[in-house]
């Protein structure tokens, strides 16, 4: 299993025991490998220093993480393979949350057929129960975690045997809850840039971590943008939980945008039983796929 990409460098865990280092056969270049893709290698696999193997096969992928520099961008950035679940992690305060930028890791779990999960840091530091109602009508789980009282038990049994993919803006502190879940992995950690407000970038690699025979966490670097260019606007819909059981009872021809008349998803709002910033953020993400998709 390829458990870290750092700059055409794959390193690869063999029989969960011993890690070897190793290069890209020229034919799988265009293909590319990811973290948690399980490969075959020829070379030399031995534990000489120097020892390098070399990649010949990817074997086949039960799921695939994929994200796009923006909306617009048609080139898809293969992030993880293999994965189970994602983990959505956002800080309450410093950096303040960004519930589009959530909406976006949703919709791309949603489209990777992975299972998400919320964890919200920091709250220590603010009261995250005003946020969470952006949240209250979906089924996935939020787990809520404090600097002086980390929610191990919890994170510990939504992780168990599954592989997860750790995702968050950078400086919401996702590499300290890998670290406190994982201290042997010693991933770089940092702050948040007192001028902008915004979270320094620190871990630079996607590295997977086995925390037990069964179980793995894969911590990725933090980004500010998550482009969505590659998902189907039917598979985006689906992702806004909430929002699709009420679209569902829509007319056929209905494009669910705020052009769109007898769309049920604004009488859902004028009734209160929906949000309008939470059909505010679907539709701009319909809008800026569709864009994307018409260029």
């Amino acid at each position: 299993m390829v458990v870290q990409v750092d700059l055409g460098k794959y390193t690869v865990l063999l029989d969960n025991e011993r890690q070897v280092f190793a290069t890209l056969a020229k034919e799988l270049r265009k293909e590319g490998v990811a973290v948690g893709d399980q490969v075959a290698l020829a070379g030399d696999t031995s534990d000489t220093v120097g020892a390098l193997a070399r990649i010949v096969r990817i074997e086949p992928r039960t799921t695939l993480l994929r994200r796009s520099a923006d909306d617009t961008d048609q080139v898809e950035r293969v992030i993880v393979a293999n994965a189970t679940q994602m983990l959505i992690v956002v800080a309450i305060t410093n950096p303040e949350p960004r519930t589009r930028l959530i909406d976006r890791y949703l919709a791309a779990a949603f489209d990777a057929g992975l299972k998400p999960a919320l964890v919200i840091t920091k709250v220590d530091l603010e009261d995250p129960t005003e946020f969470m109602k952006n949240f209250a009508e979906l089924s996935i789980p939020v787990i809520l975690n404090r600097k002086d009282s980390p929610a191990l038990d919890e994170l510990n049994a939504f992780l168990e045997n599954q592989m997860t993919v750790v995702v968050g803006h950078s400086g919401v502190g996702k590499s300290t809850l890998v670290n406190s879940l994982a201290p042997e992995a010693g991933r770089e950690t940092g702050g948040v840039n007192a001028v902008t407000g915004r979270g320094r970038h620190t871990s630079s690699s996607v590295r997977a971590i086995l925390l037990d025979p069964a179980t793995w966490i894969i911590d990725t670097p933090g980004v500010r943008s998550f482009g969505l260019g590659h998902i189907k606007l039917e598979n985006l819909l689906r992702s806004f939980e909430d929002l699709w059981q009420v679209a569902a009872q829509c007319p056929r021809d209905c494009s669910h945008l705020a052009d769109s008349p007898d769309c049920g998803l604004d009488e859902a709002v004028e009734s209160g039983k929906i949000s309008a910033s939470r059909l505010d953020s679907l539709r701009r993400l319909m809008v800026s796929i569709a864009n994307s998709s018409n260029d």
